[in-house]
């Protein structure tokens, strides 16, 4: 039957994330106990001030369709939210809110991105990327970047990849897998190299905005030059534990932001009314009504940089954001490990779900076929027991 669906669908991959979790979740309906430290997805509970806010809304009979790219109220909250964190001065027409940040990103990709254009691709990258960027017809091109260089791509290696073909570069910070954070610094050198090829569009995804372990957080719109070229993505998935809720938005130049919409409203139409209401009160609280979050992931950061610091073969270098490590594990590689040959990344995470029944991500998804992605949105206790179970399997 797969003759008969189109040549769009079959050339995609599935989600490693998501197919590992459904894996976890077939073992563990066969009685195993297998630890999950494979989703992005914080292990905190919505915090009670914004389920008071969904609530009310409910209460207020806020049921109908809602405005395609958002409530107003709700884009004069994100606005706010940018000017106050960001230093960037968005108004409500530059702004587009989704169901999720991951429909933002395919919006944009969807009214930039022409047939053969070429998007950069600084690897490790979230999952998703490669495909939504060949779903809009684009040709991804990976940099490879390292442990060394902390996963960060630097400006020569930009410099290196741009040809006449490119049309974009899509970066996240923090990031998603290797909780890389750039500087504004680093930023800067980036953004030297693209002011002499002005025609280059910037997605920054900056979702993991507050999970940040760094004094401060860059933008890279806030940058001299970049402006006018840059979409920002974020949402509420990750800082305030709604990722169920599926709200994602963007602040763009405003004929993006138009071309979004327009968009946007073929495919989905505004997104739901509760979780937008739920939003206004999670946006407008201070970033100090969910320090306790980010200040628990601090601690799981550093206890599991210790724990698996102790396990002969793996290479790990400090994050700086998010709530993932990513460590190189390619010391195993070409070795047997009870009767199981690994050859790559994806047969260690396999390895280590069968073997260790600790589920994590292979690295080869992120466009790093030398790592593997663990992520530490779990309890101090999972965290050890996982670990514990990961260095006997090795």
């Amino acid at each position: 039957m797969k003759a008969y669906l189109s040549d769009r669908i079959n050339s995609m991959s599935t989600s490693a994330t998501l197919a590992m979790a459904a894996k976890a979740r077939e073992l563990r309906n066969e009685g195993k106990d297998i630890i999950g430290l494979s989703l992005g997805e914080p292990d905190f509970n919505i915090p009670d001030f914004i389920k008071e806010a969904a609530k009310e809304a409910i209460d207020q009979n806020y049921s109908s369709y809602s405005p395609v790219d958002g409530y107003a109220d709700l884009k004069k909250a994100i606005a706010h939210k940018f000017q106050r964190d960001n230093a960037l001065e968005y108004t409500p027409a530059q702004i587009v809110v989704s169901t999720g940040a991951k429909q933002s990103l395919a919006n944009v990709a969807m009214v930039l991105i022409n047939p053969g254009d070429e998007v950069i691709l600084p690897a490790p990258y979230w999952v998703s990327y490669r495909d939504i960027v060949k779903l809009a017809g684009g040709t991804p091109v990976e940099v490879s970047t390292d442990i060394s260089s902390d996963f960060k791509m630097t400006p020569e290696q930009l410099r290196t990849a741009i040809t006449p073909k490119t049309k974009m570069i899509w970066y996240s910070s923090p990031c998603n897998p290797s909780g890389s954070v750039y500087s504004r610094e680093e930023l800067e050198g980036l953004a030297a190299v693209l002011r002499e090829h002005p025609g280059i569009f910037v997605v920054s995804d900056e979702i993991y905005e507050h999970i940040n372990f760094r004094s401060e957080h860059a933008s890279i719109a806030a940058i001299e030059g970049m402006y006018d070229r840059t979409i920002t993505v974020n949402g509420v998935s990750k800082a305030f534990a709604m990722t169920g809720w599926r709200i994602g938005y963007i602040g763009a130049p405003e004929w993006i932001a138009r071309a979004c919409t327009k968009f946007q409203g073929q495919i989905t139409s505004g997104a739901n009314a509760i979780a937008q209401r739920a939003t206004i009160a999670a946006l407008e609280a201070p970033v100090s009504r969910i320090q306790y979050m980010i200040d628990e992931f601090l601690q799981r950061r550093d206890l599991i940089l210790k724990l698996l610091s102790d396990i002969q073969g793996f290479r790990v270098n400090v994050p700086e954001g998010a709530f993932y490590v990513f460590p190189d594990i390619s010391s195993f590689f070409g070795k047997e490990l009870r009767g199981y040959t690994i050859d790559n990344a994806s047969d260690f995470a396999l390895y280590l779900l069968e073997e260790a029944h600790v589920a994590t991500v292979t690295g080869e998804a992120f466009g790093n076929p030398n790592c593997i992605r663990i992520s530490y949105a779990a309890s101090e206790k999972e965290i050890r027991e996982a670990v514990r179970r990961i260095a006997e399997a090795v």
